[in-house]
């Protein structure tokens, strides 16, 4: 692992905002180390507000959205809510038929089959809506690169509103409204909502044009807070809004099918990494393993039985995608290690047998073993998709623009994108990653590293401290939960190796001189047991957390790597 410790914030700042908002240095400094100067910027980052929403109509095209959406309703026109099959697609399917089932009948929700349609709008979509007298097509995570589709639902008299977050093609598609931050000509302030985010916004301004109250709206946030989490964007500006009041929905007063999911839970809070690793992959299993529209009638089911028929059927493609991922990740590493090609810049692996719903869960499981630029392939009709993984700093989607030649389409984001090419053109391609993967890729990168905030020494870590650390969440990309370094560290004599597989690495800490004790879990570092054995001084970096024990709950250190 590679430590980095991010630079010392400006000490002027952080002893003015220390004195301002009444806390410590370490605090003020971790404060400042995310931009916020002065209290009314805290007031914002500890209180999220929902009045510090930008104005919706701020969006390019919002307006033209909002005219067409009353116009569809006031003529009882047919629209079709349409979505990706994943968590963000289909959390922002069930937002918007729900918010538009509301004012009318008429409303339709569909998502693409994975492995007839693949990603994105399908022109069998277009031809069902087209089959069944609808006029308005409402694209949710997804639509920015559907020029020819939206072209060809013109010719059928269908018009469309696209509401994306991915960054835009060469042409924009000539649809009524064609909402995305990410456009060159948008000048909307936050530029990394989510898909469900967008969607937020559009029924923000169709409640603003209905003059309902923001309020009214707080039922709808606890899918946008998921769909922050899942999507992986940054949970900073109007993204830490939405999901700091939508975990509030999902604590207070979850839908039926949240609540029906974390039924199970024996926890007394849900929070974001819960959303990540509970929520979440139950969510888009039904999209991997069957077809997305479960993942939609669960979000959107009110009547408790039906809900927990739907969870318990989720649960099931769940243990299913997990036995799956699990089966094609040993087959990749596997052939990995055939091909000798553990010691490229790039992981590209194909097998024409392997489940495309996985493939992507895959290639993050082989960023863990082999920290590089991943793409797990497999056969999708007469072609080949893929799955394309990142690590941190790197841009896959730039990577495989260079390599456009040999590709037949591909969308996504910096860390995570999807691609399709001909059998024939794999080999070029794989030749053509790797190449430009190792002409612009910083070594560096290539080497796990790990953000410290700051260096701390125990004394410093107080039932205070931590009680304000906690408002830091939620975390995620932007606002990463603080992890610090603290050295001259010695073992009080409990050290130990724990675990079935004594895999993990338990201990108890202290520094030099009149130190407070802290008990110390090392999930993964059994392995560094000899660095901290017969008494010897070592560094560790950790972020903290409670332990809950026979009723007893007490500050425990969670580590992240250690060092003499």
């Amino acid at each position: 692992m590679r430590w980095t410790l991010k630079p010392k914030p400006d000490q002027e700042n952080v002893i003015k905002l220390s004195e301002e908002l009444g806390v410590g240095k370490p605090i003020a400094s971790l404060l400042v180390q995310r931009g916020i100067r002065t209290f009314e910027e805290a007031k914002k980052f500890f209180r999220p507000s929902l009045k510090d929403l930008h104005d919706p109509y701020l969006m390019q095209d919002m307006d033209l959205a909002v005219a067409r959406i009353e116009k569809a309703i006031a003529s009882e026109e047919n629209i079709l809510v349409y979505g990706d099959y994943d968590v963000d697609g289909t959390t922002s399917v069930a937002l918007m038929s729900s918010f538009l089932r509301s004012y009318s009948p008429f409303v339709a929700t569909y998502i693409p089959d994975r492995y007839d349609e693949g990603y994105g709008v399908s022109y069998k979509g277009i031809d069902f809506a087209a089959d069944n007298d609808i006029s308005l097509i409402i694209a949710l995570d997804c639509g920015i690169k559907a020029v020819e589709k939206v072209a060809y639902a013109r010719e059928k008299g269908i018009d469309f509103i696209i509401c994306d977050h991915h960054r835009p093609g060469s042409e924009i598609p000539a649809a009524v409204a064609v909402l995305d931050p990410k456009r060159e000509d948008c000048n909307y302030p936050y530029k990394e909502l989510c898909g469900c985010g967008v969607g937020f916004k559009l029924i923000q301004a169709l409640a603003a044009n209905r003059d309902l109250k923001l309020e009214n709206l707080l039922p709808y946030l606890d899918l946008v807070a998921t769909a922050i989490g899942a999507d992986i964007v940054p949970i900073t500006g109007e993204n830490r809004i939405l999901a700091y009041h939508g975990l509030h929905v999902i604590n207070v007063a979850p839908r039926m099918g949240f609540k029906a999911i974390l039924k199970q839970l024996k926890k007394d809070t849900i929070t974001i990494t819960d959303v990540v690793f509970i929520l979440a992959p139950r969510i888009n299993a039904a999209g991997r393993m069957k077809h997305g529209l479960h993942a939609v009638n669960l979000l959107t089911e009110e009547d408790e039985e039906t809900a927990i028929k739907f969870a318990s059927e989720i649960e099931e493609y769940n243990t299913d995608r997990r036995d799956t991922d699990k089966t094609i990740t040993e087959e990749a590493l596997a052939q990995i290690e055939a091909s000798q090609e553990q010691d490229r810049n790039t992981t590209v692996v194909y097998d024409e047998n392997w489940h495309k719903g996985v493939i992507g869960i895959v290639a993050s499981r082989l960023t863990e073993t082999y920290y590089r630029p991943t793409l797990v392939f497999t056969k999708s009709g007469e072609k080949l998709a893929a799955s394309a993984r990142s690590v941190k700093g790197f841009d896959v989607y730039d990577a495989l623009e260079s390599c456009k030649e040999h590709i037949e389409q591909f969308g996504g984001h910096k860390y995570a994108a999807g691609l399709t090419l001909l059998a024939s053109e794999y080999e070029n391609f794989k030749l053509k990653f790797e190449e430009v993967v190792s002409e612009t890729i910083d070594k560096n990168l290539l080497t796990p590293e790990i953000a410290i905030d700051a260096e701390l020494d125990l004394k410093d870590i107080t039932p205070k401290f931590y009680r304000i650390l906690k408002q830091f969440a939620p975390c995620g990309p932007g606002n990463m939960s603080p992890v610090f370094m603290t050295q001259n560290l010695r073992d009080t004599g409990y050290g130990k190796c724990v675990g079935a597989d004594q895999s993990h690495l338990k201990c108890q800490v202290k520094q030099e001189g009149d130190s407070p004790v802290f008990n110390v879990i090392g999930f993964g570092l059994g392995n560094k047991f000899d660095i901290i054995a017969r008494n010897r001084a070592f560094k560790a970096v950790y972020s903290i957390d409670e332990n809950q024990y026979n009723g007893n709950v007490s500050l425990q250190l969670r580590l992240k790597d250690i060092s003499e």
